[in-house]
């Protein structure tokens, strides 16, 4: 087994492991739920982590996170086609008409 990925914030970690199950690479997360524990553990030992059980995997699951780690945050506002009203880089729907976000 070879840990592939950890991080304090668990949205990242889950994404990273959605990443990798949508590129067809079977992965697992260890200490899902092991963060309330930290002061009795040390804070290393309760991060978060994605893990593949079959080294083979390694290298393209690192090229996969390298590639994803390494795209830039677009953090331009957008203009909402329906209603055409300035929206914040982050908003996915349009705060005025809740229009999705064409991207």
């Amino acid at each position: 087994m070879n840990k592939v990925y950890s991080h304090f914030d668990r949205f990242m970690v889950f994404q990273i492991k959605q990443l990798l199950d949508e590129k067809g690479i079977p992965c697992f997360v260890k200490n899902e739920f092991a963060i309330g524990a930290m002061g009795e553990l040390s804070p290393m030992d309760v991060l978060p982590e994605v893990w593949i059980s079959d080294p083979q995997w390694l290298p393209k699951a690192q090229q996969f996170i390298d590639e994803f780690e390494s795209q830039p945050i677009d953090q331009s506002p957008w203009i909402c086609t329906k209603c055409n009203e300035t929206n914040a880089a982050n908003f996915e729907l349009c705060w005025q008409c809740a229009e999705d976000r064409d991207v």
